[in-house]
């Protein structure tokens, strides 16, 4: 089936975003930044870093797993359902969210998006004053929300993602959005080469997700603990608010990155299933 002008003009906003993406050159200090980091994570025994990176993969699989078996998410699959039958009566399956229009998906997609943002934002000002419980499930819960929100994006465009090599994809996905732009384009280049295999129902490519490359992510988080627990003290008519909104910052700016590539990715395998790629 040819594409409409509208799934046109997507595909093409798709691509200019790739090319801002990989045609992206990181300066001077991040480069620095990265090699630092590198650096003093190699100083670790080869055979601890393994370890650490297989403990990540291990609660990633795992993680991913609660969410999607939960009934929090069964409830919000039958809603996304339920979106869809309201343009196509139709809709019974997650599947049959590919008869819809690019239009229609991206409004129900948007709708997910802007509440996981929002829960990201308010998960960061919960973090953000400072109480030592909030903090340290501030990483946690960040995964759970960004790992949600991924899984609900591959669903609205019609992937199931119950199957190994769709939750294999999705945990690359949530993977890649996660890493800082620099890193981040060799992760979507990845998923590109990959797309040729969306059919298999067992993954057949490389299953080991965590690497050096991610390192730069908890070390963040580490860094921005650091600063909230510095400023908490500081109160405006007796609330942290300058903890609070740089809590609220970072977590609002990580979830933002994973629903972009996400939604772009999501997009593309829904335009990509219409033959015309």
């Amino acid at each position: 089936m040819p594409l409409t002008d509208r799934e046109r003009k997507v595909l093409n906003d798709i691509k200019e975003w790739e090319n801002n993406l990989l045609n992206y050159q990181p300066n001077d200090f991040q480069l620095t930044y990265e090699k630092y980091l590198e650096r003093s994570f190699s100083l670790l025994p080869e055979n601890l870093q393994k370890q650490f990176f297989a403990v990540i993969d291990t609660w990633l699989f795992h993680l991913h797993g609660i969410i999607q078996g939960s009934q929090l998410q069964m409830d919000t699959k039958e809603r996304i359902i339920a979106s869809g039958r309201i343009f196509q009566k139709e809709i019974e399956e997650i599947t049959d969210m590919r008869r819809l229009t690019i239009e229609q998906l991206q409004y129900i997609a948007e709708q997910q998006i802007a509440r996981h943002r929002f829960y990201s934002f308010a998960q960061g000002g919960l973090a953000g004053t400072g109480g030592t419980l909030l903090l340290g499930t501030d990483i946690p819960a960040m995964a759970v929300i960004n790992l949600r929100v991924v899984q609900l994006i591959a669903m609205t465009y019609g992937f199931e993602i119950n199957t190994p090599h769709e939750m294999m994809t999705s945990l690359k996905v949530f993977h890649t959005g996660t890493l800082p732009p620099r890193i981040q384009k060799a992760g979507w280049s990845m998923l590109m080469k990959e797309l040729a295999d969306e059919d298999h129902y067992f993954y057949e490519g490389k299953e080991e997700i965590i690497d050096i490359t991610w390192i730069e992510l908890p070390v963040q988080q580490l860094l921005k603990a650091m600063v909230i627990t510095l400023f908490r003290k500081k109160m405006i008519q007796g609330i942290p608010l300058v903890s609070m909104a740089i809590g609220a910052g970072v977590n609002y700016q990580i979830t933002r990155k994973v629903t972009e590539v996400a939604h772009k990715y999501y997009q593309l395998r829904y335009l990509k299933a219409k033959g015309e790629l």
